[in-house]
């Protein structure tokens, strides 16, 4: 005969939202009802930021490249072209370190394209 888990179901499942419901304020962790209800709002947050997420870095880099880009003389359009055009594949999130962390690579790379 197969041994069998003599735990309960309801407690198990009461005790996993509680615990995903830890460091919320006041009743929202301690109370089941309450936080059954914060925890499913915060997972569906979390969902849908994930998402926002990555549309906020995408801006963030657009804009850090566009403002290096135009120090150098040129657009951050006119940059993106003129990569495409000699086939250098760097990416917005690379191309958006080397302009905060290194400029003079920066100045390198768009001299290189500029050409």
């Amino acid at each position: 005969m197969p041994k069998t888990n003599n735990r309960v179901a309801s407690r198990e499942k009461r005790k996993k939202i509680l615990k995903q419901a830890k460091g919320y304020w006041g009743s929202r962790s301690k109370v089941y009802t309450v936080a059954k209800g914060s925890v499913e709002k915060g997972m569906q947050h979390a969902y849908a930021h994930r998402k926002t997420k990555k549309r906020e870095f995408r801006r963030l880099w657009i804009a850090r490249i566009n403002a290096a880009a135009r120090e150098n003389g040129t657009s951050y359009s006119r940059l993106i072209d003129a990569m495409h055009k000699k086939g250098v594949t760097v990416n917005r999130k690379m191309l958006a370190s080397l302009a905060v962390e290194n400029p003079q690579a920066f100045t390198e790379l768009v001299k290189y394209v500029s050409n």
